[in-house]
């Protein structure tokens, strides 16, 4: 068993629940545009970071992270890139590859929309993508995602929102003062 945080689009912004929520994972894949390496750096200090570059991306992250990765856990062929598209209208360099040799999941960032869904054109691949976890863009929640991958199957897929997470705890701290 092997249990992952997933991430993308922090722009240069580590909330700080996404340290607690990611304390137990064993693994954190960020999915581009982490703003700066101090962003890889700090996740590091919780969990081993497997992470792809972003478009905003500069040349000291793109030294340290591919374009694409292309790996494998706990039985699960595993494909992240950044920009990817969506199940069904995938990006021209991802569409040839994705028909050819579709991965068991697929990780993407770029669009800061949360959409977890399956490719029923793909071998039923799971897509996942993180929305943005970061302040910058248009998304309307900011949103962080934790698994488990158990013997090639997912379990307890989660879904974080982080600003309504951030107003509960403001909540019950007004409320406990």
């Amino acid at each position: 068993m092997i249990k992952i945080g997933l991430i993308s689009d922090t722009h240069n912004y580590l909330d700080p629940q996404v340290l607690e929520y990611f304390s137990d994972c064993d693994e954190i894949w960020h999915a581009g545009d982490f703003g700066t390496i101090e962003i890889a750096e700090e996740l590091k200090k919780i969990a081993p970071v497997v992470g792809v570059y972003g478009n905003i991306d500069g040349q000291d992250i793109r030294n340290e992270y591919p374009l694409h990765q292309h790996f494998e856990r706990e039985g699960i062929k595993v494909w992240m890139t950044h920009i990817g598209g969506i199940p069904g209208r995938y990006c021209l360099p991802i569409r040839k590859e994705m028909d050819e040799n579709p991965p068991d999941l697929f990780v993407c960032g770029h669009s800061h929309i949360l959409r977890i869904a399956r490719d029923q054109e793909h071998n039923k691949m799971l897509y996942m993508n993180p929305g943005a976890a970061g302040k910058q863009g248009f998304q309307e929640q900011r949103t962080i995602i934790r698994f488990e991958i158990v013997d090639g199957n997912f379990h307890n897929v989660e879904v974080v929102n982080l600003d309504i997470e951030q107003e509960e705890k403001a909540e019950k701290a007004t409320q406990s003062s």
